[in-house]
């Protein structure tokens, strides 16, 4: 099975379904604030949110889909079914923390499912531990790194406005909260798209040999560091298609769980969390979107009352992020091994 054509580009689809599924598990990331401060309805959100997610396609290059293509997995380790493991095990973990409304990050559900997989067939030698150490690290600092811009921005904004009256802050803010929630799905579809491209990527490239009297250009690669354009364009259409169906579980926990926002926090919120993602972007570092924007959330609240912040909830969805990377290498370690065994 794992050496045919028809084979491999059932994964890419398997692979673009896991993007859908991203768009639809993390529209709440782009989403939340927007439609909890009333600025735009559910329907109006989405569609925004979608659209910048696919306007994406056109910024900022390739640099996380390089990372996640070849420079956290040994590629010689890399074939069809490690792939399909390692999809199935980041789906079915989204899946999971869907349905119990838990804002986990698809990211790490991936490159968690992409390691357990390829633990399942070579051990830890499949692990190229410098290639792990930022997006591990990210895991703590993206958070962090929103939190404190949305706490200096929230300080600064509220210090420049202190003489303005509460209805005129809230009228204007009312109008940039629909910048600030279009940088930050921008953010969303640049950082979480090009971990696709990376996992199809490194389909493409461990199976070259069956392509090689393929009729179609676009599926020949002579590395990992090449993203063709279909795959760009197609990894944005699936992340936008996804958040265009929604996650409206979710939306509830982030937008008014954590703590009550209004225009002005969401737009401080939502422009904390799209600076942290454009940073990460630039330099190649594939971070979670659903980390970033709680802790944004939460320093909006904390910058106002720290009791405003609900931590019991924060707390809860911290334990899912700890969970998510292990329990979905756990998941893609035994779907590579069922797969081997059914004949994959």
């Amino acid at each position: 099975m794992e050496g045919s054509v028809g084979y491999v580009l059932a994964i890419v689809l398997v692979a673009l379904v896991f993007d859908f599924i991203n768009g639809f598990h993390d529209a709440a990331n782009s989403i939340a604030t927007v439609v909890s401060t009333r600025v735009l309805s559910p329907l109006a959100a989405v569609v925004w949110a979608a659209f910048w997610n696919f306007v994406a396609a056109f910024t900022f290059g390739t640099a996380i889909a390089k990372t996640v293509g070849s420079g956290m997995i040994d590629l010689s380790v890399v074939d069809p079914t490690v792939i399909l493991g390692g999809l199935l095990g980041a789906i079915i973990w989204d899946l999971i923390t869907w349905w119990f409304g838990l804002p986990t990050s698809s990211s790490h559900a991936l490159v968690g499912g992409y390691a357990g997989a390829a633990m399942a067939k070579a051990g830890f030698a499949s692990i190229i531990p410098h290639g792990w150490i930022k997006t591990l690290a990210f895991i703590v600092i993206a958070p962090l790194l929103g939190m404190v811009l949305a706490v200096s921005l929230t300080v600064i904004l509220s210090w420049t406005l202190r003489r303005q009256t509460p209805r005129r802050v809230d009228r204007a803010f009312r109008l940039l909260q629909l910048v600030s929630a279009a940088l930050y799905s921008l953010g969303h579809g640049t950082n979480d798209a090009q971990k696709t491209m990376g996992i199809i990527v490194a389909l493409l490239v461990s199976s070259q040999a069956l392509f090689e009297n393929f009729p179609i250009r676009a599926f020949h690669l002579t590395g990992a560091e090449v993203v063709p354009t279909w795959v760009i364009l197609s990894a944005h259409a699936a992340i936008a298609l996804g958040t265009l169906a929604g996650g409206w579980r979710i939306v509830k926990t982030m937008g008014q769980r954590i703590t009550k926002l209004r225009p002005f926090g969401g737009f401080c919120a939502e422009t904390s969390g799209a600076m942290t993602l454009f940073l990460a972007s630039h330099f190649g570092i594939p971070v979670s979107t659903t980390h970033t924007i709680t802790g944004a959330i939460a320093g909006v609240g904390a910058a106002n009352r720290l009791s405003s912040v609900r931590w019991m909830v924060a707390g809860r969805i911290v334990w899912a992020w700890i969970l998510t990377i292990p329990a979905s290498a756990g998941i893609a370690g035994i779907s590579y091994v069922a797969i081997r065994l059914m004949g994959g």
